[in-house]
């Protein structure tokens, strides 16, 4: 049992609390909706009511002492795949442990499916109301709850606590507005950050803001972005190979994980390295696919000839851009092409995550707009694994440079993977943390 006490809840919580109790049935349609459109089952889909669709496991060592069952929960893929990070670096140090992970969206749970170790199921996360969370911890009965990044779920946490479970925050990164919006509420802030027995920050900026929202200075650390741990992204060989072989000897470019406002200045860019590069092919892969018949407009718009990977277009020497408008590829992309331009960073968005790129051996092009990786690309940027434009000029000047001067992607390339490999091995420290501020039986600790 977790001996930390919170202070008094606040009216405003058990306001929440109420609300949400009374609208997690219409909550229920509109979440289960989106999962039928996705095709998940009915039963799973009542996950998100608390209902388990998987017995609970019975964690033992191998030499038959108990071990932990670690719940985690990631909003979204990428955070998922944060938390199957840690879980990889966690496991050999707990024997016999058990890892339940949960999400709350189809895609990730696909993803997991694929990449889950055997000791790790997943299950869609309950709505954060009373009655869902209640079902759920009373059939999983977690020893510790790992909740990654950014969602914080007061009913949630609150009836962990209260159940015994040891609670942390880990690669924790609140936007500008959430941090805004909790401290326009500081005793809900407070209550609720003292919740967990350790906080884990992506970097010292985030780690304060946390303390000035009411978290005990104490149990906050600095730890690093989790994402640096991450397994490479999965190569498709026989797609890979494919597009090898239509490309030929064409040089490549990648623009990845583009939003609205940004194509524009990826296809200019593209339009002014073509009169330098006749024969250069841009993949485009937008991070929205269902974006597709939008971004070709653009493309036509600026008078280039397109390929659609969806539509299994083939890319001829005349394909100008080819648009790879699927899900689950962009492994095969950075391991198509040394140079990558990673969206949301041109538009106000918070950039996208760099260690992808950097595993696959690419270098990397980011927008300024990069702040939700503020403690990444500030040092890969300074090792000159990854350079910042502001626009489709500088854009065009960044690829024309490496595509152009062989030492110097070179010199970029194996430098983008050094700071990932640096920032990779400093996540050792968070298990040593992990173990301790959660109570974790690790033979090291055992009596």
């Amino acid at each position: 049992m977790s001996s930390r006490k919170t202070s008094a809840a606040p009216l405003l919580f058990h306001l929440y609390r109420a609300v949400t109790a009374a609208l997690a049935p219409f909550a229920y349609r509109k979440v289960a909706g989106k999962l039928t459109d996705h095709g998940v089952s009915a039963a799973r889909q009542r996950e998100r009511m608390g209902y388990p669709t998987e017995p609970r496991p019975t964690p033992q060592t191998p030499d038959g002492h108990p071990a932990p069952l670690l719940w985690f929960h990631g909003a979204s893929v990428g955070e998922s795949l944060a938390a199957l990070s840690l879980i990889d670096k966690l496991a050999p140090r707990l024997p016999g442990a058990e890892f339940l992970l949960t999400s709350g969206t189809a895609t990730s749970a696909e993803m997991m499916a694929k990449r889950m170790p055997a000791n790790c199921r997943h299950q869609f996360a309950p709505l954060d109301a009373t009655a869902p969370v209640r079902r759920f911890l009373r059939h999983w009965q977690p020893d510790a709850a790992l909740f990654v990044e950014s969602e914080l779920w007061p009913v949630t946490l609150d009836a962990a606590k209260r159940s015994g479970v040891r609670l942390a925050l880990v690669n924790a990164r609140l936007s500008a507005r959430s941090i805004a919006r909790w401290k326009s509420k500081p005793a809900t802030a407070a209550f609720v950050m003292q919740h967990f027995d350790v906080l884990l920050s992506q970097n010292p900026q985030m780690g304060q803001s946390l303390i000035d929202l009411g978290a005990p200075a104490d149990r906050v650390h600095p730890s690093g972005n989790l994402k640096a741990g991450s397994a490479p992204l999965p190569v498709d060989q026989t797609g890979l190979a494919s597009v090898q072989a239509e490309l030929g000897a064409r040089p490549l470019w990648v623009a990845s994980s583009t939003h609205r406002g940004e194509e524009e200045k990826v296809i200019a860019a593209h339009k002014a390295l073509l009169a330098e590069t006749p024969d250069l092919c841009l993949l485009l892969a937008p991070r929205h696919p269902e974006r597709a018949t939008e971004v070709i407009a653009l493309i036509k718009k600026a008078g280039l000839s397109v390929a659609r990977r969806s539509a299994g277009d083939a890319l001829t020497p005349d394909t100008q851009v080819y648009l790879a408008d699927t899900l689950g590829e962009v492994g095969t992309w950075y391991a198509l092409s040394p140079i990558v331009f990673l969206g949301g960073s041109l538009a106000p968005i918070g950039g996208h995550n760099p260690f992808e790129v950097a595993q696959a051996g690419a270098a990397v092009i980011t927008g300024p707009g990069y702040s939700n990786f503020a403690e990444t690309y500030p040092p890969l940027i300074d090792a000159g694994g990854a350079v910042e434009v502001s626009d489709a000029p500088t854009l065009a000047g960044a690829v024309q440079h490496w595509l152009t001067d062989d030492t110097a992607l070179n010199t970029a390339r194996t430098a983008a993977r050094g700071v990932v490999e640096a920032q990779a091995a400093a996540l050792d420290g968070v298990v040593d943390l992990l173990i301790t501020h959660l109570a974790l039986p690790s033979p090291n600790t055992r009596n």
